[in-house]
């Protein structure tokens, strides 16, 4: 199995390069790991701080790790932080981080590898967001004692780790110092393949939605413009092609009674037409709107990266993409400010859906003609939608706090020095 698995990673990079000249995510994962190891020694060389490493596989990942970050850097001030991407998108994105002295892609996952990438970066914490179990960067980091821990991480049976071959999956799982998960059940299926060192603290991205609805808004004048007459506003996050199919009857069936804000997960030329076909002459861009014109349009179409988050405050009800395809985004940006919400079918994956599903705050739906017939009786009632927003808000706020559990662990396990508080 240790053959496979090597033999697996390097069949990966190697159709990855074969593949870069027509796949630019391909070229951009190829060439952010040219001579990946030695730019990663020479920035660290003179580096005398501590270091922690968190390491995430891309920029979900790493918004759900960022409340135990910032947390982090405040309790120790005197260490600096290595941050570590496996995906274009997520190294693209925040490679700027204010939060992160360090930014690199992850090397590729090799015993020499490991021990180029732990030479230079000397952690005192290994932090893994989620996913992303590497066999050699985990047993490097086991044999060398550095802790090394888990958070907000999910498990189902049927995944590798809990089938009668999965035996070499679980020792990597069991190479953790420790690992938190997100609810009781993956901790069960943990403790029943025999993994003990596991907690249940929740799910971190509560704490970011939290933080991100009740702290100062970020000023958007061009969306206050657009919202500022009282018409209710659909906020559409992450939409694919197959999403604003869907929608569309819907866009066009409300057009003169609401407004939409809608932001494709991919910025790309044909998603941004795609949109504009759905309403002619009746969309904006928002790099491309003014404010004294922008009320005229019915919607404005979000082309650029990182407003999503902020721009549900501006809401009264929310869709949330991917579930006609293959798995639905963040939902709990949207039910942290109490919007009703609608996504397609594709959501038993992810427990904060099935809850908010459960409790009559999430509708999902599997066609067009679904989707206009329950947003319609959601839309003419006014007190079952404030219903809604007010369960979604105890919801939201009842799952907080996975931050300041694991902050606890690491106080208490950590390799912290006593420099770190000074």
């Amino acid at each position: 199995m240790y053959f496979l698995y090597s033999v697996g990673l390097h069949f990966y990079a190697l159709l990855l390069r074969l593949l870069a000249p027509a796949m630019p995510k391909a070229a951009r994962w190829t060439a952010g790991r040219q001579g990946l190891l030695g730019r990663i020694e020479a920035a660290l060389r003179d580096e005398t701080a501590p270091l922690v490493w968190f390491h995430c596989a891309s920029l979900g990942e790493f918004e759900q790790g960022r409340p135990l970050m910032e947390a982090y850097l405040a309790e120790y001030p005197g260490h600096k932080l290595v941050l570590t991407f496996f995906s274009p998108s997520g190294y693209e994105v925040r490679h700027n981080w204010p939060g992160a002295a360090y930014v690199f892609y992850l090397p590729l996952d090799t015993a020499a590898n490991a021990r180029a990438f732990l030479d230079a970066v000397r952690p005192e914490l290994a932090v893994f967001v989620k996913y992303e179990f590497w066999h050699y960067f985990l047993t490097e980091l086991q044999q060398r004692q550095i802790p090394a821990i888990c958070v907000s991480a999910i498990f189902r049976p049927d995944q590798v780790f809990f089938q009668p071959w999965g035996g070499f999956f679980r020792r990597i799982l069991g190479s953790f110092t420790h690992i938190f998960t997100q609810n009781q059940a993956s901790a069960d299926l943990l403790r029943g393949a025999g993994l003990t060192r596991v907690s249940v603290a929740g799910d971190t991205r509560f704490d970011t939605v939290v933080h991100t609805a009740s702290g100062a808004p970020r000023p958007l004048p061009l969306v206050e413009a657009f919202t500022d007459d009282w018409c209710p506003v659909l906020i559409v996050g992450s939409s694919w092609a197959e999403d604003i199919t869907v929608l569309t009857p819907l866009l066009e069936h409300y057009q003169q009674e609401l407004r939409f804000i809608i932001a494709p997960h991919e910025i790309n030329e044909s998603n941004l037409r795609g949109v504009e076909a759905a309403l002619p002459g009746r969309v904006v861009r928002y790099s491309q709107a003014e404010a004294g014109s922008i009320e005229q349009a019915r919607v404005l179409l979000i082309d650029n990266v990182g407003l999503l988050s902020h721009l549900y405050r501006f809401g009264h009800f929310a869709y949330v993409g991917g579930a006609f395809g293959k798995g639905l985004h963040n939902t709990l940006e949207a039910a942290a400010f109490g919007l009703p919400l609608f996504f397609g079918p594709t959501y038993h994956k992810f427990q904060e859906a099935q809850d908010l599903v459960a409790l009559g705050c999430a509708f999902p739906v599997s066609s067009a003609q679904e989707l206009l017939q329950v947003f319609g009786g959601l839309y003419h009632r006014e007190e079952a939608r404030l219903r809604v927003q007010d369960a979604s808000l105890d919801y939201v706020h009842d799952h907080s706090g996975a931050t300041r559990k694991i902050m606890r662990w690491i106080a208490a396990n950590g390799r912290m020095s006593d420099s770190a508080n000074e």
